[in-house]
């Protein structure tokens, strides 16, 4: 049955319906049913403003039914009777619900649920991890408590820009993996508009491609792919400075807190380092559980003590003094000099940070508490009252593992 006149039809009429296109159903002016060429039913409710004809969707056909369609169509025809285009409200009440919904839900909380509803898929934890430590590392830090819908493309530069050079493949992932939260959050109705992460036709006008970054001469961080082979070699060298420079890289601290290291901060017995607050750059105590190589090189060192400090220099005070007098701050450097590496101490740090994000299963907080480094939110640092040393345990004996597997082979 085919129908386009404006009598009004009943439910079995309306049912009988199968001429392609627009229907007139009667009853409420402008409502009729729309057949497709695939012969599907919807409802739409026809109407001009200004001259220009617009048709609502009200739904299909026979989920909604006939009664309800009628209902919906005079819904919109007492909206049109006010002066309300009911299209441009039903747009608006979603633009609302998007901006509200963006507004509810930040770029970390987004990042952890794409995450996990990932985790079925992706091949094995280890990968799942390297999301997550990137992310936390990284990202995190910039842009996680921005709702997720508001991120825009500054916001991205903000993240790759301070890494794309130094760390151009870490750099690289991680835009990626912003992205694909990015379009899931678009997916799930958090944020409209194009994404501000992807490369072709938007950040490869911006950013260098990673494959024509030229390289640096004098890297301040070492790869963590390259560090077993120098550890290798480190222990090779003979000197107060090599030895002080392996235990800073094996204990991921600061070369100033190494070198200011004395024996009374030692508990050779339970393996830990104890630097006290005031040597530290957070003003905090910090406690560092000591590795099998990372304890033998102390040991060994406390064998031929003759001061206060554990790295002493070798050019002491004539006046014969115990006190002796601590590495100086060009020490360090001096040995990666002679072993022409090109890196400085404080890259050690990178390189311990990139490995745990991109090869360890471990918390970001773990490795930033390793690291000693302040935690920024408040609220965050209020309620983390513990300083992780069991979890941190574990991690600096994985780390001396992957340094010294060189050496082991």
């Amino acid at each position: 049955m085919g129908s386009n006149s404006r009598k009004e039809l009943g439910a079995l009429a309306v049912s009988q319906i199968n001429r392609r296109g627009f229907n007139h159903v009667g009853g409420v002016a402008g409502l009729g049913l729309n057949v497709t060429q695939s012969g599907s039913r919807s409802w739409v409710f026809r109407y001009q403003i200004a001259g220009i004809r617009k048709d609502m969707g009200l739904g299909g056909y026979p989920d909604i039914t006939l009664a309800q369609a009628k209902e919906l169509a005079r819904a919109a025809r007492i909206k049109l009777s006010q002066g309300i285009d009911p299209i441009e409200e039903n747009r608006a009440a979603r633009r609302k619900m998007i901006a509200d919904l963006a507004a509810a839900l930040n770029f970390q909380e987004a990042a952890k649920r794409y995450i996990d509803s990932q985790e079925p898929i992706w091949k094995n934890s280890k990968h799942v991890q390297q999301w997550r430590n990137t992310i936390d590392t990284y990202a995190v830090p910039k842009i996680g408590a921005q709702p997720v819908g508001d991120v825009g493309l500054t916001d991205v530069l903000a993240v790759l820009e301070p890494i794309w050079r130094s760390k151009t493949e870490t750099a690289s992932r991680l835009r990626g993996r912003i992205e694909s939260i990015l379009d899931w959050a678009a997916a799930r109705g958090y944020r409209t508009g194009s994404n501000p992460a992807r490369w072709k036709g938007l950040l490869d006008k911006i950013l260098p491609a990673p494959g024509k970054i030229a390289k640096v001469d004098h890297h301040r961080a070492l790869p963590y792919s390259e560090l077993p082979a120098f550890m290798l070699k480190l222990a090779e060298q003979q000197g107060m400075g090599a030895r002080a420079l392996e235990f800073a890289v094996l204990t991921a601290c600061r070369s100033g807190e190494v070198r200011g290291a004395t024996w009374d901060e030692f508990d050779l017995q339970s393996a830990i380092w104890t630097i006290p607050a005031n040597r530290m750059k957070a003003k905090k105590e910090h406690r560092i559980p000591l590795s099998r190589r990372a304890l033998q090189i102390v040991t060994d060192l406390e064998k031929v003590a003759f001061c206060e400090f554990v790295f002493p220099s070798s050019h002491q005070p004539k006046t014969g003094s115990a006190k002796g007098a601590p590495l100086s701050d060009m020490t360090l450097a001096a040995v990666l000099r002679r072993m022409d590496v090109p890196a400085v101490p404080h890259g050690f740090r990178s390189t311990f940070r990139d490995w745990c994000a991109e090869q360890t299963n471990y918390p970001n907080e773990v490795a930033e508490m390793a690291l000693a480094h302040a935690i920024s939110n408040k609220v965050e640092a209020a309620y983390r009252r513990g300083d992780l040393f069991e979890k941190r345990r574990q991690l600096m004996l994985d780390w001396d593992q992957y340094a010294s597997s060189r050496r082991s082979s």
